[in-house]
């Protein structure tokens, strides 16, 4: 009798210590990198837990939902959109979003991301409409990129943040034309262009003209200033050279040498060919022919 009422209690405490693991096994829960995790107690919230590792939740008392931290793609369909100037393009746009306030995204989306993505792709191509319709159709074409990204992000964001959800980034990665007036927008964005580059080819004419003018300025001054320069210098010379020439014949004797000398030379050029020459009697060539120095 005593055995089976120790071996009764002892079933007792078996028991009690598999209920008492089972129990506080169910009582933890963790919570992973990039992730929240809502304790609710009868369906109420009343905490949640981002900090990685082992939390603790009341068995049976409370329930747990996991909400992702991490950024999401989402891709959102094409949709025309009508610009300043009442012309249509149609955009493809792509959304990185991430929870950024759980308790916020659970009350307003029950933290269910096809919801998120509705009124995401609601919230983006708004302000999509909103960036394109206030520019012309040439200011979307340059806009396009940083610039009108910035524009559908900052918009986005001021929507859905009532939503716990932030907007990371909200791109175009597709902006086309119909195909109705493609043609004749691209032939349009050609013909200027092709102003444009006209214009830089004036320009730049103008300049090489302007740079050519003054160099030829530049060429004609240096060139007048070497001529003056040149005249200068054979003037000096031709003075120098009278000069020398008038030491050297000084004298009645080097001068009477001097005459002699330019007489032979120009009988020398006289006589070249068959020429008959005509002397005054009383020329220096004359003296010179007839050996009359006295």
């Amino acid at each position: 009798m005593v055995e089976t009422k120790k071996n009764f209690f002892k079933y007792i405490m078996i028991v009690l210590i598999i209920a008492a693991v089972v129990v506080t096994g169910s009582g933890l829960f963790v919570v992973h990198q990039n992730e929240y995790v809502t304790v609710r107690r009868f369906g109420k919230i009343v905490s949640i837990e981002s900090e990685p590792g082992l939390h603790f939740k009341v068995p049976v008392m409370d329930d747990i939902q996991s909400i992702s931290g991490k950024i999401v793609l989402y891709d959102i369909p094409s949709s025309d959109v009508i610009t300043k100037d009442k012309k249509s393009m149609i955009t493809d746009t792509y959304v990185l979003w991430k929870v950024s306030d759980p308790l916020r995204y659970v009350q307003t989306l029950n933290a269910i991301s096809a919801r998120a993505d509705e009124r995401i792709e609601a919230s983006v191509y708004n302000a999509t409409k909103n960036a394109i319709s206030s520019m012309t159709q040439d200011e979307v074409i340059e806009a396009r990129g940083e610039y009108l990204t910035r524009l559908i992000t900052d918009e986005a964001n001021s929507d859905m943040s009532g939503y716990g959800i932030s907007i990371v980034q909200a791109q175009i990665k597709a902006l086309d034309l119909p195909d109705d007036n493609k043609q004749a927008v691209y032939d349009r964005m050609i013909s200027e262009r092709n102003n444009i580059a006209a214009s830089y080819t004036a320009e730049g004419e103008a300049e090489a003209q302007k740079i050519h003018n003054q160099t030829d300025k530049q060429v004609a001054i240096l060139k007048a200033q070497a001529q003056k320069n040149a005249a200068v210098l054979e003037a000096e010379g031709e003075a120098a050279y009278m000069e020398t020439l008038s030491k050297a014949y000084d004298t009645e004797e080097k001068a009477e040498f001097y005459n002699y000398i330019r007489g032979l030379d120009a009988l020398k050029a006289s006589l070249v060919g068959d020429k008959t020459i005509i002397l005054d009697k009383n020329s220096e060539l004359a003296r010179i022919l007839m050996g009359n120095f006295d």
